[in-house]
């Protein structure tokens, strides 16, 4: 009879989901890869946050995310539509008006980084007590 040793359970569950996350194919890996790049470019996620807490015109962007210049935050702005992660709107006034707002996928992103977010803070909770 083999003796119980604590941790057992959790390297049981470990192997079982490594063996799990094994089956992810190699395009797949590939593609969560180029997807893992594009969101953790930097300033992307903070650009979309701000879009997600409201802000709409050029000017509320560069003034929520904090540090970023207008040459960076155009570039990202048009690399954002392109993806099709925030769509731009142009309203015909005098000046022209324009805005950007969050798409759908856009906002599944920050929906799908809110987990890592999290394991974020415990991690850095973690290592401030330790």
């Amino acid at each position: 009879m083999s003796k119980r040793v604590p941790g057992d359970d959790l390297d049981a569950h470990r192997s079982a989901r490594l063996r799990e996350l094994g089956h992810i194919d190699d395009e797949a890996c590939r593609r969560f890869t180029a997807s893992i790049e594009f969101a953790g470019r930097k300033w992307s996620a903070a650009i979309l946050l701000a879009g997600v807490r409201g802000a709409r015109r050029f000017s509320e962007y560069r003034d929520t995310v904090e540090g970023i210049s207008d040459r960076v935050l155009a570039a990202r702005l048009r690399e954002l539509e392109a993806e099709g992660m925030i769509e731009r709107h142009v309203r015909p006034t005098t000046p022209v008006s324009i805005s950007y707002t969050p798409t759908a996928a856009g906002l599944r992103l920050i929906e799908a980084l809110q987990p890592l977010v999290e394991w974020d803070l415990t991690r850095s909770r973690g290592r401030a007590a330790g």
